[in-house]
């Protein structure tokens, strides 16, 4: 599977004003991806995967220095505390790799940090662990349709 043809073809679908990015290095960690992209770990944001208790796949996009809280999502959700995704089902639910995951472009509950809104602009997964996605953050909001709700801890 070409992931990132796949992101590719998805943004221009979509009219999205955002820019992909490739690189030789790898993206998989905030500090790698900070390094490629030269840019600082502020700029960029996590998309932590989760499952709820009903097996639905909910979204937590952070900032990238930032960890999510569990108990948090759920008592925004109203739900029991979810689960971190596995890689297997990162990969069946977004139908992208771990470490590679976009913070649009699949059906899911999105959940975006108050912090990541802050920011003009975000780096985010592009599909693949050695590739990012430039988007302003109101483009965001607009591909994802997602909640902003303080979800970091």
């Amino acid at each position: 599977m070409d992931y990132k043809a796949k992101i590719r073809e998805y943004i221009e679908q979509n009219n999205l004003q955002a820019e992909h990015f490739e690189f030789a290095t790898s993206c998989h960690t905030v500090e790698e991806a900070a390094k490629a992209v030269n840019a600082s770990i502020d700029e960029l944001v996590k998309n932590v995967c989760l499952i709820s208790e009903d097996g639905h796949l909910i979204v937590a996009i952070v900032k990238g220095e930032d960890r999510v809280s569990t108990s948090r999502v759920g008592k925004i959700l109203q739900i029991e505390r979810p689960r971190l995704a596995t890689a297997d089902e990162i990969l069946r639910y977004t139908g992208y790799p771990a470490g590679g995951v976009p913070s649009f472009g699949y059906p899911a509950v999105f959940l975006i940090d108050t912090k990541v809104t802050e920011s003009a602009y975000v780096y985010t997964g592009g599909g693949t662990t050695n590739s990012l996605v430039k988007i302003s953050t109101a483009e965001l909001l607009r591909a994802n349709q997602g909640q902003v709700v303080r979800v970091r801890k």
